[in-house]
């Protein structure tokens, strides 16, 4: 059976009997998307179409973060899976494959690294690279044409309106951001995304990697939970979270205290959230501690939730 998402829904239109259990699915998803009430025999229609796929190639299919038709491909993931978000968040598997090797991208990192380090940029060593590796780490991205190409893209669109009153377009920013995350090699992401630093001006130039006035931060704090219903309507914030949520499950009888005890799987998932609307980032210029932009004073009797979803950041021993 195909892995890929795309592959396997055409297998399955192909097919009559296969067709016809997907469009009840699709129906099924779309009520659930709607926040239609269901009677019980839909319900009950909705959970046997799934267990009627049984073996079926699109029961076990999975997304690539990097593929061309990534949306099309988590939307038909979630029609087959819907049944599995009944829990108010515990969105139980990620619908992306485990992340491909990528050695082959460290070759060229080390090679624009010893650029740098070396007096070949700009004629003389840059000031600032030794005790700044944030600064580091972004002129060697600037040195690898599609690193500087993608955060100029999304530095450039996360930008316009600060400091007067216009308001940045969110949605092209976050989209931004996400291009670069999955598109430039994770040597190049990951040391500026994680760069370790000593002071307050390294630690105020990682924390603004994501550009944050645009990006993460708002006038005001909303409620965490409107941010994770905004999250949950969206296909690709949805997968993202429900990637972290298994790959950043922590625990407390763990030594490492991850389920998983995959911290690189960890940090990927961490990412893959940065460009959604439950972007997170860093609360400081000097501290690590990271958080999503959002409160959860006024939830009322959904205190306990909010406070979990805060804390999937906050106070996560695996994160």
């Amino acid at each position: 059976p195909s892995s890929d998402c795309v592959v396997a829904e055409q297998l399955c239109l192909s097919d009559s009997t296969c067709n016809a259990t997907y469009r009840t699915l699709e129906n099924c998803a779309l009520a659930k998307t709607r926040l239609l009430s269901m009677d019980h025999d839909s319900r009950v229609r909705c959970v046997n179409a799934e267990l009627d796929l049984g073996n079926s190639s699109l029961l076990h299919c999975k997304c690539h973060r990097r593929m061309k038709r990534q949306e099309h491909c988590l939307r038909i993931f979630w029609t087959v899976h819907s049944s599995m978000t009944d829990g108010y968040f515990n969105l139980e598997t990620s619908p992306y494959e485990n992340p491909a090797n990528e050695e082959h991208w460290k070759t060229d990192y080390n090679k624009l690294a010893a650029l740098v380090s070396g007096n070949n940029f700009n004629g003389s060593q840059l000031a600032g690279d030794t005790t700044n590796p944030c600064l580091r780490a972004t002129h060697i991205c600037n040195l690898s044409k599609k690193c500087f190409r993608l955060r100029t893209d999304y530095a450039s669109i996360c930008t316009k309106g600060a400091g007067s009153e216009d308001v940045c377009d969110r949605r092209k920013c976050h989209r931004g951001l996400r291009n670069f995350f999955e598109k430039v090699p994770g040597d190049f992401t990951k040391r500026i995304l994680f760069c370790p630093c000593q002071d307050e001006l390294c630690g105020e130039r990682r924390r603004k990697t994501i550009v944050p006035d645009c990006s993460f931060q708002y006038n005001t704090k909303p409620n965490c939970l409107w941010l994770l219903d905004s999250c949950l309507e969206d296909h690709i914030c949805k997968s993202r979270l429900a990637d972290f949520q298994q790959n950043c499950q922590p625990v407390d009888m763990s030594p490492d205290g991850c389920s998983l005890h995959n911290h690189a799987a960890c940090l990927q998932a961490y990412m893959g959230m940065i460009g959604t609307p439950m972007t997170p980032n860093y609360v400081s210029n000097s501290s690590v501690e990271v958080s999503l932009w959002c409160t959860c004073e006024n939830s009322g009797n959904q205190k306990e939730k909010c406070d979990q979803v805060l804390g999937m950041f906050e106070s996560n021993k695996c994160l």
